[in-house]
């Protein structure tokens, strides 16, 4: 059969991992797919970079326009990022009868309702593997590996970059900022980290799985997301005490009353597998009603992992061009009318309605009855205390320190019933700093 000839869109980390591993293992990947996948066309701005990356074996444009126009080109990979000249390309791409294949979570989870539907009208394939976790399968994974499953919930480490720097805060015991500095200086954060540290990129992958998960379509807005600009050495100290590491995870899950979709810090048993995930590494546990809970592990970023993925839709393109569209896996594992509609009967749920449980870190003065009223006003909200830490002054601030910690752990409550817990005691006079809340999931 004729090779498919395939256009590349920025030929960046990831898309010279693309043409690189394609290039190194062509012949397997040939037997795979019942026939060759050929990058012949490459689009980039630094037109000269990408000549030293492909040499002559692919035309290089500065123009992504061409390759779209291109009448011999059957797929276009669009790699370059970002909500604006993205969705234009893959949006063309769509209209001018081409399969998409990204690695772009935010244009998916922003606009992905927009460009599934476009491309159901055309009867192309829009694959996205890569755009979550990078080298690990988790999308396939849940849209076909588990396809026999009610999923009842995911969560994951889904964000290399404060992975890397919860695990270096956690074995050199230093502070957020310190570590953020470090992680720049090597590379596993960018000059400009908002979108990691402050929980954006988990979030938007979290959406992608959770409309996998549960048939609702991408819902991004409705994710409650929080970062670890927040945490400190010291919680991440008491966790460890406690049993517990503290890690950022995407969250959602199926409840009675809807759907729950989380991006935040999280105490995590040590006893679980996930919870000893360290470094850039990315890891996200499925549980299902047949098959229980399964870990996927692996690199989660980086150019020849994510190229992995980016390869792996690019096979199954070659193997399904011919198949009629409905025969096709659907892009959010659900045939498109059985979708949920947004809001209606399966809705995501405000932070507020979420039911979990809480570490609790409070600053206070080191004197009688303190602790005493604060369990008062947790008890008279309802909320069930599990574990109570208190520090000598001397150990929090020094000799002579008059303040020092108390470390809650809560059983599952409403988050509102805390939020009004919470604003209760902040207001006490010997409450000296702004409490710290963690949630804490057992994921069993």
């Amino acid at each position: 059969m004729k090779p498919i000839q395939v256009g590349l869109l920025g030929i960046g980390t990831v898309g010279s991992g693309t043409f690189n591993v394609l290039e190194r293992n062509q012949d397997e990947i040939r037997r795979r797919a019942g026939r060759g996948i050929e990058i012949t066309m490459v689009a980039d701005l630094d037109t000269e970079r990408a000549k030293s990356v492909v040499g002559d074996k692919a035309k290089v444009v500065g123009d992504a326009h061409e390759i779209i126009a291109n009448p011999e080109i059957d797929v276009v990979v669009e790699l370059i990022g970002g909500y604006g000249i993205a969705k234009a390309l893959v949006l063309e791409a769509i209209a001018a009868g081409k399969h998409v294949v990204t690695a772009n979570k935010a244009l998916l989870a922003v606009h992905g309702s927009e460009i599934f539907k476009a491309a159901a009208e055309k009867g192309v394939i829009v694959a996205y593997e890569a755009a979550v976790a990078g080298g690990i399968p988790i999308i396939k994974a849940l849209r076909e590996g588990l396809t026999a499953n009610s999923i009842q919930w995911v969560a994951g480490i889904i964000n290399g970059t404060t992975n890397f720097i919860l695990s270096e805060m956690r074995d050199k015991g230093l502070d957020f900022d310190v570590v953020l500095k470090e992680a720049q200086r090597l590379g596993y954060a960018e000059a400009d980290p908002t979108f990691d540290i402050e929980g954006v990129d988990a979030a938007h992958k979290a959406t992608l799985m959770s409309a996998i998960a549960f048939g609702i379509p991408v819902q991004f807005d409705k994710a409650h997301v929080e970062g670890i600009t927040k945490l400190s050495a010291a919680d991440i100290k008491y966790a460890e005490q406690l049993g517990y590491r503290i890690k950022l995870l995407g969250i959602t899950k199926r409840t009675d009353k809807g759907i729950e979709l989380r991006v935040h810090p999280s105490l995590v048993p040590t006893k679980r597998l996930i919870a000893n995930v360290e470094g850039a590494m990315n890891a996200v546990v499925v549980h299902g009603d047949a098959v229980g809970t399964t870990l996927y592990y692996g690199k989660g970023a980086g150019s020849e992992p994510t190229a992995s993925a980016v390869i792996a839709d690019l096979v199954d393109i070659a193997r399904l061009q011919g198949a009629d569209a409905a025969h096709r896996v659907p892009p959010l594992a659900f045939q498109s009318h059985t979708l949920r509609e947004a809001g209606k009967d399966l809705p995501v749920l405000p932070m507020s309605e979420v039911v979990t449980s809480y570490y609790l870190r409070i600053s206070v003065s080191d004197e009688a009855g303190v602790l005493a009223k604060i369990t008062g006003i947790l008890a008279n909200t309802g909320i069930s205390i599990d574990a109570v830490l208190q520090r000598e002054a001397d150990e929090v601030g020094g000799e002579g320190s008059t303040q020092t910690d108390l470390i809650i752990l809560t059983h599952d409550m409403r988050e509102g019933d805390m939020d009004k817990a919470l604003a209760e005691i902040q207001s006490l006079p010997t409450v000296l700093a702004p409490i710290n809340r963690i949630r804490k999931e057992e994921l069993n």
